[in-house]
């Protein structure tokens, strides 16, 4: 990390420090008094957007359905797929809360980040003991990608949006495929609500997804 002078803040992100099972222990042995954000998504939506970034650049790989079980007749997931182990929060928690509270530690949620950004972003600054400089008028929704960007309201330069990885269409899944990750997900994120304190209320979404399937 480059050197960081009193008042100042140095920040870095990489999405695997929080599933690689040896980065807490590192970080601890860098840093014991680091600040950690960590952002969360329903893990069933993760999933597929993590498989839709793969299928973009591996078009020949088998298709979701087929690599989500180990045998579909009987239900059996395969949780050894990164794609659906990346999505077991508390796993990856557990490791972390070995070396760092949770005083240390913020978690966004990537859903209320896409709809209201400033929200999320206070919350941030606030764990930061920074002031409350990025707000509302920061950000506006590009209706192109189904995300907010980012601008700069004290010049005229061109607004910062996520890249052309980010916004991908997801593929159609079978309802019934997302139905039994949902469940097969449950009891995780029950877990991990109960470790951090929040409730990211990832189940009312899988019954509104329910409910559409039977509409």
């Amino acid at each position: 990390m480059p050197s960081t002078l009193e008042g100042q803040i140095t920040m870095e992100k990489t999405p695997s420090y929080f599933v690689t099972s040896h980065a807490p222990k590192r970080i601890h042995t860098m840093a014991r008094d680091i600040k950690l954000i960590i952002v969360v998504r329903n893990p069933v939506t993760r999933a597929i957007s993590d498989y839709t970034q793969t299928l973009s650049k591996k078009p020949e790989i088998p298709t979701f359905e087929v690599l989500a079980f180990k045998n579909r007749t009987l239900g059996l997931i395969d949780a050894s797929w990164s794609a659906l182990r990346i999505g077991i929060y508390a796993l990856h928690l557990e490791t972390w809360m070995q070396y760092f509270p949770l005083s240390q530690m913020h978690f966004v949620s990537g859903e209320r980040l896409i709809v209201d950004p400033a929200g999320e972003m206070a919350k941030v600054q606030d764990f930061l003991g920074l002031k409350r400089i990025v707000t509302d008028k920061h950000f506006y929704f590009n209706k192109t990608k189904g995300f907010p960007c980012l601008k700069k309201p004290e010049d005229s330069s061109m607004p910062r949006c996520l890249g052309k990885s980010k916004g991908r269409t997801h593929p159609k899944i079978d309802p019934d495929v997302i139905r039994r990750l949902h469940k097969f997900y449950k009891p995780f994120n029950m877990m991990f609500y109960q470790m951090t304190g929040q409730n990211f209320e990832w189940e009312l979404e899988a019954e509104h997804e329910h409910k559409s399937a039977q509409d």
